[in-house]
């Protein structure tokens, strides 16, 4: 088991964003192709299942406040940290991400990311731009043992650099 599991989207978050995004939009499901229309979404990350879409799922692209959904589990209060942004998943109810996976998601070799910290009041505390490494694993365990060792720190966002995505959440174990 992994020290620092990756957290996807909680069932009871998904069930609310299939109906109403954080966004108050209506979801909009359309069929994954790998020509790009209408989204140019294969191989993109889904935050339901940890996984990348796959050509023929029927998925969406929805707001989603993880802050905001972790304060009001926690009642921690964020103010102006609290965001939301863009994210895909199934349009269907879904298994998640599968038991037998291990290390985290998406890490490719190269990929960049940012690890955005915050304190239990929901406030930023700093983070780091990290460069996924051979070792992926052995690369997030050093990032996340950084983080951690910050008492103030309750849990760290994962983003993708390039679009600043959010991708996974990380719990203080």
């Amino acid at each position: 088991m992994d020290r620092y599991p990756a957290l996807a989207i909680p069932a009871t978050a998904l069930k609310e964003l299939r109906a109403t995004d954080d966004a108050g939009r209506p979801m909009e499901p359309y069929t994954a192709r790998t020509d790009g229309v209408p989204l140019a979404c294969v191989g993109s990350p889904l935050r339901c299942c940890l996984r990348a879409i796959e050509e023929g799922e029927r998925v969406a692209l929805v707001s989603y406040a993880p802050l905001r959904r972790w304060a009001d589990e926690t009642g921690a209060a964020p103010g102006a940290y609290d965001e939301q942004g863009p994210v895909f998943i199934h349009a269907e109810e879904c298994p998640g991400p599968d038991p037998a996976a291990t290390g985290h998601p998406h890490a490719r070799a190269g990929a960049l990311r940012t690890l955005r910290r915050y304190d239990g009041r929901g406030r930023i505390v700093g983070g780091r731009y990290f460069e996924i490494p051979e070792d992926a694993a052995g690369g997030f365990e050093a990032a996340f043992d950084e983080a951690f060792a910050d008492p103030a720190v309750a849990l760290v966002h994962v983003r993708a650099l390039e679009y600043g995505c959010f991708l996974y959440e990380v719990r203080r174990p």
